[in-house]
């Protein structure tokens, strides 16, 4: 690395509230292999990365809150940060002109970026292609710890999923889950399974829920059985009973994967049915794994990160790793 300059593809799409970070678990996770390409006496390192989803340039998903934070915790002016790689227009086409503007003048292409390898863009596949490219310390570690899931594994085994749509974690559910001992599942996803199930296996739900009265952080709640809602009230979080019976089958695992939260967490009256699995999550004596950025938010925020064995900071490419896809962005790195 002495005297190289570097292009790094970082995942740093943290959420921002406004205009603040609210998470900054994929800024600290990038700076093992920033720090390392500067102290192995790179001349530069220049980080790219998107935040949210923005069609083309756009003020609120500018990377300056972000830059600013990684700037300030990296402590070295050798390290610079480009803006969004959404504003590009031939980023999510894999556009070869796009990556070519992107290693312009750098001499080295590292790929630290686990929660975007999943996605076939100039700055996660096609700049492979073009600079001599290698894997990032991050992007090792998840596919060793994730990896560890799909073989050997010690007994019982509980997957717990959680969010809003079954179609997004359905493969994973039907890849992992069949190989789980007991496989829990919150959030909105639970009322899908319960009207209609695809998988071959049972799996545990929700007996009761707290309602609101509407989607509002402030709205009338209750507690009311699964089946038995007020009319036009909504399910924002697992009830007392679930949340008890959920916790005790998460303790007495040795294996867990957690990805998807068990309501409307963000909000303080509907969190608690996630805190309680996160807290169960983190009694388990044995191997952890929570993944998605809300459950790795949850854990964060409870300061339970230390407690686990490992927090992934990949959403859809650790569920596509355990589906079995390949991933375009390791599948692009000679050595990955």
């Amino acid at each position: 690395m002495e005297d190289k300059r570097v292009l790094v593809r970082c995942d740093l799409n943290v959420p921002l509230e406004d205009g603040r970070i609210a998470d900054e678990t994929r800024i600290q996770a990038a700076l093992p292999t920033l720090r390392l390409l500067l102290e192995r006496g790179a001349a530069e390192v220049v980080v790219c990365s998107h935040l949210g989803r923005p069609k083309g340039p756009d003020p609120a998903f500018e990377m300056a809150p972000v830059a600013r934070r990684l700037t300030e915790l990296a402590d070295d002016d050798r390290l610079r940060v480009l803006e969004n790689t959404r504003f590009l227009p031939g980023e999510t086409r894999n556009d070869e002109q796009t990556a070519r503007e992107l290693a312009d003048g750098l001499e080295l292409y590292v790929n630290d970026a686990f929660g975007s390898a999943h996605r076939a863009h100039a700055s996660t596949e096609a700049v492979a292609h073009i600079l001599p490219a290698y894997a990032g310390l991050l992007l090792l570690a998840e596919l060793e710890h994730l990896g560890r899931l799909l073989g050997e594994i010690e007994r019982p085994f509980v997957l717990v999923a959680g969010g809003a749509k079954v179609e997004d974690k359905l493969g994973v559910l039907q890849k992992l889950g069949g190989r789980a001992d007991t496989v829990i599942v919150g959030g909105k996803m639970a009322e899908e399974l319960r009207d209609e199930n695809p998988l071959d296996f049972a799996v545990e739900l929700p007996t009761d829920v707290l309602a609101a009265a509407s989607f509002d952080e402030h709205a009338e709640s209750r507690i009311a059985p699964y089946d038995d809602l007020p009319g036009g009230w909504l399910g924002l979080d697992i009830g007392p009973e679930s949340q008890a019976r959920f916790a005790d089958l998460v303790r007495g695992a040795r294996t867990v994967f957690w990805n998807g939260p068990m309501g409307v967490f963000e909000w303080e009256p509907f969190a608690a049915g996630t805190k309680a699995v996160a807290e169960a999550v983190a009694e388990v004596d044995g191997y952890t794994v929570v993944g998605g950025g809300d459950s790795v938010r949850a854990v964060s925020e409870l300061g339970l990160d230390d407690r686990l064995s490992w927090v992934s900071t990949g959403g859809g490419a650790s569920l596509e790793l355990l589906e079995g896809k390949e991933l375009p962005g390791v599948a692009a790195l000679p050595a990955a």
